[in-house]
């Protein structure tokens, strides 16, 4: 007797776990996500000739230029200058070249 009323309390509290679970997921690791690649894919939308960045694979430059057509900018290193594709720009990398934004202004 004891044994089929633990087991329907199971099974609700898998029909109720299961779904949470997946909330969970979403909520903190493919939403933050998400907002983090638009944030990035905005960033290099509005990227602008002069200003001063890191690409993901660490190399420091200045945009000298923008190709929109194939989705690629120019760099101006130390060393010369690389062409690279946009999605390489870092946003996370390039903060502290950005000029910061004060909020509490309006």
């Amino acid at each position: 007797m004891y044994d089929t009323i633990f087991l329907q309390g199971s099974n609700m509290t898998n029909i109720i776990l299961i779904p949470l679970m997946f909330l969970v997921i979403y909520l903190f690791m493919i939403r933050p996500q998400m907002k983090r690649q638009k944030d990035e894919k905005k960033f290099q939308s509005t990227i602008k000739r002069g200003a001063k960045i890191v690409t993901t694979s660490g190399i420091h430059g200045k945009i000298v230029e923008l190709n929109d057509n194939d989705n690629t900018c120019i760099i101006e290193t130390s060393a010369g200058k690389i062409k690279f594709e946009r999605s390489s720009l870092s946003m996370e990398l390039s903060k502290k070249y950005l000029p910061v934004v004060d909020k509490k202004k309006k």
